[in-house]
């Protein structure tokens, strides 16, 4: 890493093969706040600390991976190391320059019903949407030339293990995930996950009624198959913790 990045983080550093998390959660367990748009931000309090993990762990990245709800939920939203944090842009830029990555990670949207805001500035931009052929139906044709569709099964949910496969066979070897619980569900039963970067806000959320998930939702692991995980880093700041886990079969 560039002297100014590694000085703030530390050492750094992934394989060429990776596929990896990061989350922002309250300390009851909180990530995603129902109908409340840009969760992670309320929940972090726009932490400047957090913002910066979250832009170097994008920087890292040949793509990030996002299901369509987070899309929604961020409606300007740039999935860019210099979107959320500005001020490092140059150290960003030199370290995906040293990696031989292109100057922005490619944005990858899971979409079984093909329902997406094609005008959303990150799809303008150009974005790779992972549909059905039901989705790509329902899409009509409308995406930006900058934009690739890639088209799995017939309808219903998307199979994250195929999507993965192509992003594979497309040469995104780092991918980063930003979720949500959803995806890191469907990931973590497809035993496709090498790490998991979990910043802990020093918040409560409470809950009441409407659903507000953990990190992870849609797959039930415990007491069955609980997945135990090894703890490779814990730092503070402040009263924020980051914490970064490799799964138990990396």
């Amino acid at each position: 890493m560039p002297a100014e990045l590694e000085n703030i983080y530390g050492p750094l550093g992934f394989g060429d093969r990776v596929l990896y998390s990061n989350f922002v959660s309250s300390i009851d367990g909180v990530v995603a706040l129902g109908s409340s748009p840009s969760a992670g931000s309320v929940i972090s309090g726009r932490n400047q600390a957090d913002r910066f993990l979250m832009g170097l762990l994008r920087a890292f990245a040949d793509a990030v991976l996002i299901g369509a709800e987070t899309l929604r939920a961020t409606p300007g939203h740039q999935w860019t190391p210099e979107h959320i944090y500005a001020d490092l842009a140059a150290g960003f830029a030199e370290l995906r320059n040293t990696l031989g990555r292109k100057p922005r990670p490619r944005l990858v949207v899971l979409t079984g019903s093909g329902d997406i805001a094609i005008s959303h500035p990150a799809v303008a931009v150009g974005a790779t949407i992972v549909t059905t052929s039901a989705g790509a139906a329902a899409l009509g044709g409308r995406l930006p030339d900058s934009c690739e569709l890639i088209e799995i099964g017939q309808r219903g949910a998307v199979d994250v293990k195929r999507a993965v496969a192509e992003l594979r066979e497309r040469g995104y070897g780092a991918i980063l995930t930003e979720g949500g619980p959803h995806v890191m569900g469907e990931l973590i039963e497809g035993d496709l996950l090498d790490e998991a970067f979990l910043t802990i806000s020093p918040v409560v959320a409470g809950r009441d009624g409407t659903p507000r998930p953990g990190m992870v939702a849609g797959a039930e692991l415990l007491p069955g198959r609980g997945l135990w995980t090894r703890l490779l880093s814990a730092r503070r700041h402040g009263d924020f913790l980051f914490l970064r886990y490799r799964m138990n079969n990396r």
